[in-house]
Formats: C-alpha cells, sequence, structure tokens
C-alpha cells in the first residue's frame, strides 16, 4: 500500500481550476507482517528517498525505527531525511518505522525492580522484538526494497534503551546505533554495570554507537 499524506485546502468562493487540485504526497509505502517472534501484526511505515525511484539499480543504507508509527515519529523523522537528503547533509537511505504495539513491553529487558513493573501490564519483551527484528522484518525489507547490507537503528527514552541494549548484547544486529535520552535506569542501571565488558566485545566488531543525552533523561519515556 502506499504511504501518502493528502493536503487538502478548502475552496473560497470559485471552484478550484484543474492547475489548483491537490494531489497526495506519496513518501513511501506501508505494509503489516505477521510475527511468529512477538506473536502479533505488526505495521511497518517506508520511506523512500527520490532518488530510489530515479535510479533503478541503486540500492540503499536502512535505517530502522521502533516508535515507527504514523501517529507517532515517523512522519516527523522521515521530514528531517527528506529534508537532509535534499539539501545534501545526508546521503539517501531507506526509513523504516515500527508501529507500536506494546512499547514498554517491547523496548525493555528484565527487570528485577518492583518500580519498573510499574510502568506497563507487561514488560521485559526486548529479546522477543530483537527476534523480531533480526529474523522476519529485516529479511522482509531486504526482499521488498532494493537495500544494501548497510544498517543502522535509532532511538529515543525507552527506544533508545533498546538501542543500547542491542548494541551491548547483540552488536552484531547493525552498523550503526543511535541512541537518544535512553532509559538506562532500567532494571537499578544494570546495562551501565555491564558495558566495559561488553564495550570490549562490540568494539571488536567495529561497529558505531551515537549517543545524545540531555537534562531530561530520567524522566519516563
Amino acid at each position: 500500500m502506499r504511504l501518502f499524506i493528502a493536503l487538502t485546502f478548502a475552496a473560497a468562493a470559485t471552484a478550484l481550476s484543474a492547475a489548483d487540485k491537490v494531489a497526495p504526497l506519496v513518501i513511501g509505502d506501508t505494509f503489516t507482517i505477521e510475527s511468529k517472534a512477538v506473536g502479533e501484526t505488526r505495521r511497518i511505515n517506508v520511506y523512500l528517498p527520490p532518488s530510489y525511484a530515479e535510479a533503478a539499480e541503486q540500492r540503499f543504507p536502512v535505517l530502522y525505527m521502533p516508535d515507527g508509527g504514523i501517529a507517532e515519529d515517523f512522519l516527523h523523522v522521515a521530514g528531517l531525511v527528506q529534508v537532509g537528503v535534499g539539501n545534501g547533509t545526508m546521503r539517501p537511505f531507506v526509513l523504516v518505522g515500527i508501529e507500536n504495539t506494546e512499547r514498554r513491553r517491547d523496548m525493555t529487558g528484565p527487570t528485577e525492580n518492583a518500580e519498573d513493573k510499574k510502568i506497563a501490564p507487561r514488560v521485559g519483551g526486548s529479546a522477543a522484538f530483537r527476534k523480531f527484528m533480526r529474523g522476519e522484518l529485516m529479511p522482509e525489507v531486504k526482499a521488498r526494497y532494493r537495500t544494501t547490507d548497510e544498517t543502522a537503528i535509532v532511538g529515543e527514552s525507552l527506544a533508545g534503551l533498546f538501542v543500547v541494549e542491542t548494541f551491548l548484547l547483540e552488536p552484531d544486529s547493525f552498523d550503526t546505533y543511535i541512541a537518544f535520552d535512553p532509559s538506562l535506569w532500567w532494571n537499578y542501571n544494570h546495562l551501565l554495570e555491564v558495558a566495559p565488558e561488553q564495550l570490549g566485545k562490540a568494539a571488536k566488531l567495529e561497529k558505531t554507537l551515537y549517543f545524545a543525552v540531555s537534562s531530561d533523561m530520567g524522566e519516563l519515556g
């Protein structure tokens, strides 16, 4: 299914001429995937750079983003990418947004902290979500689109926690990791405790982690 935004303007006093008619602004595709790993249907939104249609033989790297629903961060990020690619500050890539169903389940690992468990009916599903991404979603994207083997993932807050956890525990999942304000307080700062040992393992794989924090890092996301 084509993913588009219809920009509609009301006519003032006269009917619109043919030149004034509104057309949908197509930014990519949307599709669903039946996941055995998480036991549910997941909606995927895909932004394709303009050069995807213009260069039939060209292949593109892929950036994956949790929080990638239309009502979440997908359109905002896709807009930024469109501008960046257009002005040459970003190279063209395919953006794959994963719409949430149970965000706090999927973005968190196991926890021994009783306070952590209060944020949602179910938590600790990050391993299953990672299995969905690696074993189901990424092969599907590769089959549907002209992509290279280069991949990246970006996330903020709890999604940033998932990004950091994946980098530390399964660093071969992606080439580049981008985490904004990751919720590293999860499970009594467990990831910070295991980071020194895990970073040594990740370094051998020559992966890249971009890490940014703000004054709001301690807030629940």
